[in-house]
């Protein structure tokens, strides 16, 4: 088998065939050359990482030649014996799937943390593994079929790489291709899309046995979904109950940093889209809002945060990429290249109460290696403030 990519997933699903004696030929996602063509001789089945693109020169090869292309979560899930809940959608996966992971006492793996292939042979058969499932990951599969199915939403992301909403969407609907009857699907009400697994339908204003301790109508509808997969999975209303209330969230989405003379820090950095932006603004509506936005290009249009940039927001300081884009769409902003000298400047302008936001609704390739990194260059600029 060729193992194509060799960040974190590839490695995984390398190591995994290999404690199952398979030979395993590996390849770095940037070969494409007709000696590197070569490799696929005598290949049954090419692995490919979510981060290597369709259009690779080997995954084009691959499809050529009539070698199956999969991603790490299909080969993951047909290594192990476990029952899966996958957890799916524009935004809000990584809480909602960590949310789960807490409230069912079960493993969270998938596009958050550790590669599903991880899991082979390291926990018990029949547990349920919690898996966030990204659009790049869905888009190759094959078989992979989880028992119970969450999708969040479904907004404009990653236009960059799928080309089209209407390709990222179907991406993500994969989802639900091979549960049957006795499977669940969950999803937001009124999705437009049938589904042969019984249909359970969420939304923000659904009763809850508890309320949960996350702000935001946007973590309301996160804690709808996980409550409807929870009892699916066949959770107690008292365990959901206790978990709506003790989960405390995720880093880089939200997260609460400092509050420094009476100035809170807050960091969004997993606001990669701009619908995660605009989630973050209508969390903080009833409070003045300092916001950091900007990073790499994805392709999405702005015009959205313009309108949602209320009263509220005293200052939008733009940085990165995307600082000129921004500017045009949003009156008034504030260039300031990079998130250091965004956040000084926000700081120095800051008011006891107001709320310093970075929500930069764009990816973070063109200053930082991902979100995570530029989030927690966030928290060590923050700690870092002048008393």
């Amino acid at each position: 088998m060729l193992v194509l990519g060799l960040a974190r997933s590839g490695l995984a699903a390398a190591a995994a065939l290999e404690r199952w004696s398979v030979e395993v030929v590996r390849a770095d996602r940037e070969l494409g050359n007709d000696k590197d063509i070569s490799l696929l001789a005598g290949v049954g089945l090419l692995v490919k990482s979510p981060g290597v693109p369709a259009e690779a020169p080997l995954v084009v090869a691959a499809r050529e030649r009539g070698v199956p292309v999969w991603s790490e979560i299909e080969l993951a899930s047909r290594l192990l014996p476990n029952p899966i809940l996958g957890v799916t959608g524009t935004n809000g996966k990584t809480t909602t799937a960590e949310w789960l992971g807490f409230l069912l006492g079960a493993p969270v793996a998938g596009n958050v943390g550790r590669a599903l292939s991880e899991l082979d042979g390291e926990v018990p058969p029949k547990q349920l593994v919690v898996v966030e499932l990204s659009s790049f990951q869905l888009e190759d599969i094959d078989q992979f079929r989880p028992r119970i199915a969450v999708l969040l939403n479904l907004e404009p992301d990653h236009l960059d790489r799928h080309g089209s909403f209407e390709a990222y969407r179907g991406a993500k609907l994969r989802i639900f291709e091979n549960q049957t009857e006795a499977d669940t699907a969950v999803v937001p009400r009124g999705l437009d899309h049938e589904v042969r697994a019984q249909r359970v339908e969420f939304a923000s204003d659904d009763p809850l046995p508890a309320e949960p301790a996350l702000r935001g109508v946007h973590n309301r509808e996160n804690a709808a979904a996980a409550t409807a997969a929870a009892r699916a999975a066949g959770a107690t209303e008292e365990q959901i109950a206790r978990g709506l209330r003790d989960f405390r969230g995720v880093p880089h989405r939200l997260e609460l940093v400092a509050e420094r003379d009476d100035v809170t820090y807050v960091n969004d950095s997993k606001a990669t889209n701009v619908a995660a932006t605009l989630r973050a603004l209508a969390a903080y509506e009833d409070e003045p809002v300092r916001l950091i936005l900007g990073g790499s290009r994805k392709g999405e249009d702005f015009a959205p945060l313009a309108a949602a940039v209320g009263p509220n927001v005293r200052a939008v300081y733009v940085i990165g990429e995307t600082a000129d884009e921004l500017a045009r769409a949003i009156p008034d902003t504030i260039a300031a290249g990079d998130l250091a000298t965004a956040l000084e400047r926000a700081a120095a302008a800051a008011q006891p109460g107001e709320v310093v936001l970075l929500s930069p609704a764009c990816a973070s390739y063109d200053q930082f290696r991902d979100f995570e990194e530029r989030g927690e260059e966030f928290k060590r600029l923050v700690a870092n403030l002048p008393m």
